[in-house]
């Protein structure tokens, strides 16, 4: 394949964008030399490069498309509000309508603010709770990478340059499925936690009854209960992770797929927490969230047909049968190569990631890289495994035979190293303090 289009244009966009790009998960960093630098367009599960290289791509805006690129009933719904403006000094009725659309799908939520990235959203969640309770520590799940690009949270990863200490003070984390670990936090700092925030699940399933047993532990230190459904919303079940395990929380976080790549993301919740936030109380104001872009009235029309198409087609059901073929028969071929303790693929089959490990058994950005790299060769690009509804089961056989071709060359880089099999640097981690 010839990148020679996308290396121009990586060279002038690191010259005016920190990173080359404004999501680190897409940086130069996080793929190997022979890659796409940039993306052209996107049909259903396709992408083409700058260089009209075309792929069967995975990972679909970092979980944001589900329904597949360029959606005809999306664009069409976006093309149609566009036509009358896109944001006014007053509400438009669609701020409204997308609202109540997306309220039916939540029966635990009463009230909803929309905003536009997800750390907006769990970062009002976090302030929320926090003038409710009138107390300032958070706990937060500590096996699971990402809640916000604020402080609160960004400053407990190696990443914490330019945030004060006294902003990480207030952080404390607790391990996933472990109701002892949260229970010990709450107990060290009674009447000091405002909130727990945590996905509903990550890659596997919660013991039953372990998502009760947190808001359990919250109705009894007197904290609040926020769900972070980026991820988890509009993939596990039409109501997120709330309805698939049957629990309510307090206040509740979507994004990602809610407009299928639109930005649109919302914090919604319980009325009688939602209502500070607003007009009709007589308590202390809480400027809960007041974004410019809030209501843009294109972006809510994506998000109502993106909802409207989970009402009414069978979007879960194809996400999760999709990606169980991508998982179960992966995991054959993965086997027959001999290769199930280097390769190992986690998840949902709605929502698959994948690991790789070297010849001592650790994980690799080298071993990584270099499956990339071969995949990429093959018409494949999969930093994850995750699924849209519009991929099809032809995309998903191709993607095997992508994978079952590249194996023989993992197999080569475990035996003799990578050096001379992988063009250019390994990959590295998001998470780490140096360049």
């Amino acid at each position: 394949m010839d990148f020679t289009k996308s290396d121009a244009w990586r060279r002038r966009a690191h010259a005016v964008i920190p990173g080359g790009c404004h999501t680190y998960a897409k940086g130069d960093d996080q793929y190997p030399q022979l890659s796409p630098g940039f993306i052209s367009h996107g049909i259903a599960g396709h992408v083409w490069d700058i260089d009209g290289n075309e792929y069967i791509e995975f990972g679909q805006g970092n979980r944001a498309v589900a329904l597949g690129h360029a959606f005809p009933p999306v664009v069409d719904a976006v093309s149609k509000e566009l036509a009358k403006g896109s944001n006014f000094t007053r509400p438009s009725t669609i701020e409204l309508q997308a609202a109540e659309e997306l309220l039916e799908l939540i029966p635990g939520a009463d009230m909803v603010k929309f905003c536009k990235d997800g750390s907006d959203a769990t970062t009002a969640a976090i302030k929320l709770a926090r003038a409710v309770t009138g107390r300032t520590k958070i706990a937060y799940c500590e096996d699971q990478p990402f809640f916000a690009t604020n402080d609160w949270f960004i400053g407990t990863t190696p990443l914490d340059a330019g945030i004060p200490d006294a902003a990480k003070e207030h952080s404390k984390p607790f391990r996933y499925d472990d109701l002892g670990s949260l229970e010990g936090l709450f107990r060290e700092h009674p009447h000091e936690i405002a909130a727990v925030i945590l996905e509903p699940a990550k890659y596997e399933d919660p013991a039953p009854g372990y998502l009760q047993g947190v808001k359990d532990l919250c109705r009894q230190y007197g904290a609040l209960f926020i769900l972070d459904e980026m991820i988890t919303g509009f993939r596990w079940h039409n109501g997120g992770g709330q309805a698939y395990y049957g629990v309510e929380p307090d206040l509740s976080c979507w994004g990602k797929a809610l407009a299928n790549g639109f930005s649109v993301s919302a914090l919604a919740g319980k009325r009688e927490w939602m209502e500070l936030g607003g007009l009709h109380h007589s308590k202390e104001r809480v400027f809960l969230l007041s974004t410019t872009h809030g209501g843009e009235t294109h972006a809510l029309a994506a998000a109502i047909a993106t909802m409207r198409t989970y009402k009414s087609e069978p979007v879960i059901e194809t996400l999760h049968r999709l990606g169980n073929r991508l998982l179960v028969e992966g995991q054959q071929i993965i086997a027959a190569h001999g290769l199930s303790e280097f390769i190992q693929i986690d998840g949902k089959p709605c929502c698959l990631v994948f690991s790789t490990l070297d010849a001592t058994k650790q994980r690799s950005q080298a071993m990584r890289s270099l499956l990339l790299q071969e995949t990429i060769r093959r018409g494949i690009l999969m930093t994850s495994l995750i699924v849209s509804y519009t991929h099809t089961d032809e995309d998903i056989d191709k993607t095997l035979a992508a994978i079952d071709q590249s194996l023989p060359i993992y197999k080569r880089g475990l035996e003799h190293g990578t050096e001379d099999l992988l063009i250019g640097p390994p990959s590295k981690v998001v998470y780490r303090k140096f360049n």
